[in-house]
């Protein structure tokens, strides 16, 4: 697998042995992962993971979206369609696929990821090419039918400490009740995702109120009902672990309308006359809000925007949602952000952690907002810029202005289970070269550098998500 053990260090010789002291004190400190795409039912029924193409390919849309782009079908690769269609359901066939064209990835922080997994996880010791395609298959799938290979085993073997799923704000959480009452000792949160009945533009928008007023017994129709059917779901997931919440807007743009013109507009976009422009001022009101509403009861308000989501309205329409054309946009954050930082900007109560997809915005914008405003933090590197090269950027364009405390350390942001501990390694590593260079350019002392590098692998993701 060719996997050097100063892999991701500095070339230069002086600052490799730093680096590698620094990993080797942190490279075992245990896994915290605040945000993340895990399903819970996996570690609620704790059932066999199933065959190797399903495991590590159909369902990874870094995987599927490089391979689409080379003109192989998702069909082929057995991504389900959305009116149930026929697609490959032969695992060793989507994995012979896969293995042709595993080439495709080279010098990408998938392939890193991925040889890690094979490696470390499954014993693999070859490359992963056509003539190896079988016998690797076999070896991950005589893997999976182990007790080891559970999904609370491979969360022990991981050594992760907790664990965030992402879950709908109407989702009852059963999966996480039952996780509860089976008196496993694994950490797994729920955090609260209200895209669905925050976003006129959301599918099923309408009746997705409707079903937020049955479970809470609110009066979705009005806007004080509305509001009170957050306030209740987001206490019910609390009563469950959970820290934080999520919101995926198109922008940062964030509004402070207050009485009678919050609750006109609401009007508006519940019985679906509401143009374009209002839409987005109501996404743009209920960012505030949701930041009013953690400022009372302390769940951590995670901004994920600057994605233009299902790109393709084709494959939207054939495969649904989060099927690899979600693509980065241009972000504003210094105008969008201004309502609802005045409104709750200097909270001591409040913690807004911002991500970007829009790197342009790291040292103009982003790291001068949270190099002083007490509620802002700034996320690591996100989605398309989870790589050595973004880990690096992020961390060279933020930390003159922005400072280490004002970011919140590491979250692996992953639907691939397999792959969390591959994804923290990254970032440990990246981390630990940076700091090296500080240290042999004499910016920072070296006992400095080992508290840094503890508190970037561990230490900061526990303060800022409350876990």
């Amino acid at each position: 697998m060719l996997l050097d053990d100063d892999r991701l260090f500095d070339a230069e010789p002086k600052a490799r042995a730093v680096a590698r002291e620094l990993y080797n004190e942190v490279r075992n400190l245990p896994l915290v992962s605040p945000h993340g795409h895990t399903e819970p039912r996996w570690y609620a029924e704790n059932l066999p993971f199933p065959d190797p193409a399903r495991l590590l390919i159909v369902p990874d849309h870094y995987i599927f979206r490089m391979l689409f782009s080379q003109g192989i079908r998702l069909e082929d690769l057995g991504v389900p369609t959305a009116d149930g269609s026929a697609v490959e359901t032969d695992g060793r066939k989507i994995w012979r696929l896969f293995a042709q064209n595993y080439y495709l990835f080279r010098g990408t922080p998938t392939r890193m990821w991925l040889d890690h997994t094979l490696g470390t996880l499954f014993g693999i010791q070859s490359r992963l090419t056509p003539d190896t395609a079988d016998a690797t298959y076999d070896q991950i799938a005589e893997c999976l039918g182990k007790p080891e290979f559970l999904p609370r085993a491979l969360y022990e073997r991981f050594n992760i400490e907790v664990i965030s799923t992402t879950d709908a704000a109407t989702d009852t959480l059963p999966w996480h009740q039952q996780i509860k009452a089976s008196g496993w000792k694994g950490r797994v949160v729920p955090a609260y995702r209200p895209d669905s009945v925050v976003d006129p533009d959301f599918q099923g928008f309408a009746s997705n109120l409707d079903t937020l007023g049955e479970i809470t017994g609110c009066d979705t129709g009005h806007w004080n009902g509305y509001l009170d059917a957050h306030r209740q779901r987001r206490a019910y997931f609390k009563s469950f672990g959970a820290t934080s919440t999520d919101h995926g807007h198109p922008t940062a743009q964030t509004a402070d309308l207050r009485g009678k013109q919050a609750g006109d507009l609401f009007d508006k976009v519940r019985t679906g006359k509401a143009d374009a422009e209002e839409r987005a001022l109501f996404r743009a009101q209920m960012l505030t809000e949701m930041a009013r509403m953690s400022a009372e009861d302390g769940l951590v308000m995670q901004i994920h925007p600057g994605s233009w989501r299902n790109h393709s309205p084709a494959m939207m329409e054939k495969f649904g949602r989060d099927k690899g054309f979600d693509i980065p946009t241009r972000t504003d954050y210094v105008g969008a952000l201004k309502p609802l930082l005045d409104a709750v900007g200097t909270d001591p109560r409040l913690t807004v952690v911002v991500f970007t997809l829009d790197e342009t915005s790291y040292a103009r914008e982003l790291a001068p907002l949270a190099g002083v405003y007490p509620s802002l933090r700034l996320g690591p590197s996100w989605w398309f810029h989870d790589s050595p090269e973004g880990m690096r950027r992020f961390r060279e364009m933020t930390t003159e202005t922005a400072g280490f405390y004002n970011t919140v350390g590491f979250n692996d942001d992953t639907r691939a289970f397999p792959s969390i501990p591959a994804r923290h390694d990254v970032a440990r590593r990246v981390d630990c070269a940076f700091l090296a260079r500080l240290v042999t350019e004499h910016r920072l002392g070296l006992e400095e550098a080992h508290e840094v590098a503890h508190d970037l692998a561990y230490a900061l993701a526990k303060k800022a998500y409350k876990l």
